[in-house]
C-alpha cells in the first residue's frame, strides 16, 4: 500500500486507542462490523517480525515442498515460509541496487514454478530471479517507472510472459496526478528468457483518463486473460473499489466494491472454475477491521465477506487451489499486520461464505 514508513509504527497506537478501557467511538462502530462478519481462525499465523514491513505474498512449489515468499520492504529482501506450517526457511536479498540486492521490495509474483518478479519501488524496477536459486537473471522497467508498486502476468508461451505493473507515479508533496496524467498507471512488458538470461520489450502504457476510469492510487493487480480482464484496485480511501480493464488497456466502465470496502481495496486474487465461474477474492485493508470480500467472477456482484480471528492490515494477498500438505482444498495467504504472513484454509473460507469448496474443472 502507498504509504508513508510512519505508518506501519502508528497500528499499534490506533489498535491501543481503540481499544482501551471503556472503549472509544471508533472501537465501538469497528466493533459493530466486526462483529457481524463471520470469523475464519487461521490455519497458521508466522512469527512476526516487526522490522520487515511485509507487504505481498507468492506462492511456489518447490521440489521442496509448497513454500510462500514474501516480500519485507524494510529489510529489502525476500522471505521464504514452508506453506504447510509457516516456519521461516530463509531469507535472500539484502539493500542496494546491483543485481541480486533489493530496494523497497513490493509486489511479488511466481510463474511457472521456477522464476519470480519482484517490483523494487525504490529501485524503479522489477528484477527477475531464478528459483530455486534465487539467481538474479536480470531487470526491467528502470528508464519507465517511476514509484512501481504491483504486477500481474499471463503466459505468451513457455518462458515468455506478458507482464502489467503498476505504477503510483505522484507530484510535488507526494500529492495525486490530475485526471489527464494518469495516463501511464500501468506499463506493460514482454519478458522471455533465452540462453538463461532475461529480455525485455516495453509494449504499451495505459490508464484512463476520465473521472470514472482514472486511477488515483494503483497498487494491486490481477488478470484473468480468457475473459480479457485487468482488475486494478483503486486505494483512494475516498471511493476505494475495483477497476475492470481490458487486456490492452481499455476501461471498461465497470467497477465492483463500491459500498462493499469500508476502508481501502488492497490485495485481489481469483478462485477459478473453469474459464467461467469462479470469485475474486479481494482485501479490505484495516488495522482494526480487516475484511476479505468475495465477488462472483462474472457478475461481479458480491458474494461474501470473511475476517480472521487476528489477522489485520493485509497488504498483498496470495492463492493456490492445488492441496498443501493437508489443505486438500488448497489455501489462502496474506500479508498481517505489516510483518508477517497469514494463511487460511480454502475451505474454511468456502464455509464461511457460501462459496463453492471445490471445482471438478478447474
Amino acid at each position: 500500500m502507498p504509504h508513508s514508513s510512519s505508518w506501519t509504527f502508528g497500528i499499534a497506537l490506533v489498535i491501543a486507542g481503540l481499544t482501551a478501557c471503556g472503549g472509544e467511538r471508533g472501537s465501538q462502530s469497528a466493533n459493530a462490523v466486526a462483529d457481524s462478519i463471520p470469523v475464519i481462525t487461521e490455519a497458521w499465523v508466522s512469527a512476526i517480525d516487526t522490522l520487515d514491513n511485509v507487504d505481498s505474498p507468492a506462492v511456489w512449489f518447490s521440489d521442496s515442498g509448497p513454500r510462500v515468499i514474501a516480500t519485507a520492504k524494510a529489510t529489502d529482501e525476500l522471505i521464504v515460509y514452508d506453506a504447510v506450517t509457516g516456519g521461516v526457511l530463509r531469507r535472500v536479498g539484502g539493500s542496494g541496487a546491483a543485481l541480486g540486492q533489493l530496494e523497497r521490495p513490493n509486489g511479488i509474483l511466481v510463474l511457472g514454478d521456477s522464476l519470480a518478479l519482484v517490483v523494487e519501488r525504490d529501485n524503479h524496477r522489477v528484477q527477475a530471479f531464478r528459483l530455486p536459486s534465487f539467481e538474479s537473471l536480470g531487470a526491467f522497467g528502470a528508464s519507465e517507472l517511476l514509484l512501481p508498486y504491483g504486477l500481474a502476468a499471463y503466459a505468451l508461451r513457455p518462458d515468455a510472459y506478458r507482464v502489467y505493473v503498476t505504477d503510483a507515479y505522484e507530484e510535488p508533496q507526494d500529492s495525486v496526478p490530475s485526471n489527464a496524467r494518469l495516463d501511464r498507471r500501468i506499463r506493460v512488458y514482454d519478458i522471455a528468457m533465452r540462453a538463461g538470461r532475461l529480455t525485455s520489450q516495453l509494449v504499451y502504457t495505459f490508464g484512463d483518463t476520465t473521472a470514472a476510469g482514472a486511477i488515483r492510487i494503483p497498487e494491486s493487480i490481477f488478470l484473468d486473460p480468457v475473459n480479457n480482464r485487468v482488475m486494478i484496485a483503486e486505494e483512494d480511501e475516498a471511493d476505494s473499489h475495483i477497476k475492470e480493464y481490458t487486456l490492452d488497456g481499455q476501461f471498461t466502465g465497470r467497477t465492483f466494491g463500491r459500498g462493499v470496502f469500508t476502508q481501502q481495496a488492497e490485495g485481489i486474487a481469483l478462485w477459478t472454475c473453469g474459464d467461467s465461474a469462479g470469485y475474486w477474492v479481494t482485501t479490505d485493508q484495516g488495522p482494526v477491521v480487516n475484511l476479505f470480500h468475495l465477488f462472483d467472477r462474472q457478475t461481479l456482484a458480491h458474494v461474501g465477506t470473511f475476517r480472521g480471528k487476528v489477522t489485520n492490515t493485509t497488504d498483498g494477498v496470495a492463492l493456490t487451489q492445488r492441496r498443501v500438505g493437508p489443505y486438500a482444498n488448497g489455501m489462502f495467504f496474506t500479508a498481517h499486520f505489516d510483518a508477517t504472513i497469514s494463511a487460511f484454509d480454502w475451505r474454511e473460507i468456502a464455509l464461511a461464505t457460501g462459496a463453492a469448496a471445490t471445482c471438478a474443472a478447474g
